[in-house]
């Protein structure tokens, strides 16, 4: 049974008020995982779906529950650079080869393609439980996991 936080008196968990003293109790509420129910392999999966993986990465890197999962944490960290490889082929290189000549303009979906065809050989080996490095992502994710 708690007590008041002002005058020490007896009173019930759902009451707000003391009801000797009157003084407002503090609320306590319970704090919420957002990734408490999701399996690490599964997690790791989702950080490489293509186009809405960044928020499985997120969510994985936010959550306590994945906290000390260094291998949840580091393929949160290489989907957020992959999605992040694919933003600049999107962004920087097809607008610079479609504006330039057009007829460079296939090298920037065959970029893209690259990168979806990477996405879905990630999720293929996360599903399988291994740790995959990537040669230039995979470093950076591993320096992102080391600096906690």
């Amino acid at each position: 049974m708690p007590f008041c936080s002002q005058c020490g008196s007896q009173a019930e968990a759902a009451d707000l008020f003391c009801a000797k003293c009157g003084a407002r109790q503090p609320v306590s509420r319970p704090s919420v995982d957002i990734g408490a129910g999701i399996q690490p392999k599964t997690a790791s999966v989702l950080c490489y779906l293509p186009w809405v993986g960044w928020i499985a990465a997120l969510v994985v890197l936010a959550s306590r529950s994945f906290h000390n999962n260094r291998t949840a944490r580091f393929h949160a960290f290489q989907g957020l650079y992959l999605f992040v490889a694919w933003l600049c082929v999107q962004w920087v290189v097809k607008p610079m080869f479609w504006f330039s000549h057009a007829a460079f303009a296939p090298i920037a979906v065959i970029l893209q393609l690259c990168l979806l065809a990477l996405s879905i050989f990630m999720m293929v080996k996360a599903g399988e439980g291994e740790r995959y490095s990537l040669p230039v992502l995979g470093e950076l994710a591993e320096r992102s996991l080391a600096e906690r």
